[in-house]
């Protein structure tokens, strides 16, 4: 059995902390003895790790069963940064590639491997996994084996053969969106042998929710207003549909703010590149409908504007958690019309079974008192859950009176114009006030922006993601300790051994031309 030294050595050499977060540890070790488990943590909680760190230490391999490629490629490139061995198997690679790394799997030279759960379902792939040395098998976004899950998906009802094909290998879900009917759903179709439960608080006090009822002249103006407030920082808007994503991209870039569109009916090589661009910090605002988000693990997002209603609160909860991964504040703004619920319930209406209509409906019910409630959001948000929070309110949401400048202004100016006697109308657009960033900048702006460009540059060089290289909280305190030294460097949250061998002399450099 490995002790807790061995664990926080490991967690210190390849992430570069000192501590864990709240549960953390605990799904660590059920992992290493053995147990099923069933972890539950909001997103930018720190779910991979707990599959990564016992995979790491235990020296056998942990098969990750993930629903996209793309966020496959982003943990082996991350894990790769950190010295630590895995790899993927999906249609992407020649038949050439797949049998390199089947029988390096095979020969037990990866900590972890990477499968669709299309892959798992094929008999020739159950039969090789049969012969690696296997710890134990990790089922990310897990919600989507269950019907009452708001992203079901058929396939991962092929995960309950599991403990069927490979007794005795214990079976962990994660994800950071269930409620409690889903999360027993989870539990029943996996098979799962009184698994050890972790479930985290569903607050995340960094996010702040916005929710203003508007029409579209208001919506469009707080949306601009919003994204001046929010200039050089990494935004995410949600649009309803594709011809409001064009219009959408176009307004933004009349009004001076760059912007890339994202969508499943453009070709995969536009959508491709644009993605790149806003991953690379090129271009800071992404504006998309639903196609866009699932497995996308960048930090440093401020804001995730929603021009309409989502289909359920779980929706929301989990595209609106794309902001602020990085544990800094960002913004989280629903700009919804009534119109929004006349065409949710047009679909519903053209559903053929009534039971998943029916589950539909009250989704809707749920959201839409979420949305026009004055209760606090995140109260809502973890009573929706399953949790009762000892606080009754966030006192950094709309409903409780936290509003930044920008969501005010058409008010501010209706009351003008009422005081002036000019028809009550809003300008679709207006003159940008100088609202304060939402962005934390840290204590040294210069130094941080040098980081970030240094970065870029380097994620361009190796052709992947900035945030791969090094997340803003990690730059943050870089900024606020100023080291002078490799060991002084060692001591920053986010930086192991890897990291400072890697990099350490180049921010060490651009440190000592600040100073």
């Amino acid at each position: 059995m490995v002790d807790d030294s061995e664990l926080k050595s490991a967690l210190r050499q390849y992430w570069g902390y000192e501590s864990f977060r709240p549960l953390q540890e605990r799904a660590v070790k059920s992992l290493l003895a053995g147990r099923d488990v069933a972890v539950v943590m909001p997103t930018g909680g720190g779910k991979s790790l707990c599959y990564q760190l016992p995979a790491v230490v235990s020296g056998r391999t942990a098969v990750v069963i993930s629903p996209l490629i793309a966020l496959m490629q982003d943990q082996v490139a991350q894990l790769a940064q950190v010295g630590i061995s895995a790899a993927l198997v999906n249609s992407t690679l020649d038949a050439a590639t797949q049998s390199q790394i089947i029988w390096a799997a095979i020969a037990g030279r990866y900590r972890l491997l990477y499968l669709s759960p299309e892959r798992l379902s094929r008999a020739d792939t159950v039969t090789w996994l049969r012969k690696v040395p296997l710890a134990f098998f990790a089922i990310d976004e897990a919600h989507c084996i269950s019907e009452w899950g708001h992203e079901f998906r058929p396939e991962y009802r092929q995960l309950r053969l599991l403990k069927e094909n490979f007794p005795g290998v214990a079976v962990a879900a994660f994800t950071a969106s269930a409620t409690r009917r889903v999360r027993h759903d989870i539990l029943d179709q996996l098979r799962l042998s009184e698994p050890d439960k972790y479930i985290a608080s569903f607050h995340r006090p960094n996010l702040r929710y916005l929710v203003r009822e508007c029409d579209q002249a208001t919506q469009e103006t707080l949306l601009v207003e919003a994204l001046y407030s929010y200039r050089d920082a990494n935004a995410i808007v949600y649009s309803p549909t594709i011809r409001r994503v064009g219009q959408t991209v176009e307004l933004l870039r009349r009004n001076g703010i760059a912007a890339v569109a994202y969508h499943g009916q453009m070709e995969a090589d536009e959508r491709r590149r644009n993605q790149e661009l806003w991953m690379a910090d090129e271009t800071p605002v992404l504006v998309g409908t639903i196609a866009f988000g699932l497995g996308i693990n960048k930090g440093n997002v401020r804001s995730v504007i929603h021009l309409s209603l989502p289909k359920s609160l779980e929706q929301y909860y989990q595209e609106a958690g794309r902001a602020g991964r990085d544990g800094e504040p960002a913004d989280c703004a629903l700009l919804w019309r009534k119109a929004d619920v006349g065409l949710l319930s047009h679909f519903i209406n053209q559903m053929e079974d009534p039971e998943e209509a029916r589950r539909s409906w009250q989704r809707l019910r749920e959201m839409r008192n979420f949305a026009e409630s004055r209760v606090c959001r995140p109260l809502q948000i973890c009573h929706h859950f399953g949790e009762t929070p000892k606080w009754a309110a966030c006192n950094n949401c709309d409903a409780c009176k936290s509003a930044p400048e920008w969501m005010l202004l058409p008010e501010q100016e209706k009351r003008r114009k009422r005081r002036k006697g000019v028809a009550d109308e809003v300008p679709v657009l207006r003159t940008p006030l100088p609202v304060a960033p939402a962005i934390r900048e840290g204590p040294h702006p210069e130094l941080m922006r040098y980081l970030r460009e240094w970065r870029r540059r380097v994620a361009l060089e190796r052709g992947f993601p900035p945030y791969i290289v090094m997340n803003d909280a990690t730059l943050t305190e870089i900024c606020r300790r100023l080291p002078r030294s490799l060991s002084e460097l060692f001591l920053v949250p986010g930086i192991g051994e890897r990291k400072a061998e890697r990099y350490g002399r180049d921010l060490l450099d651009a440190v000592d031309k600040f100073r």
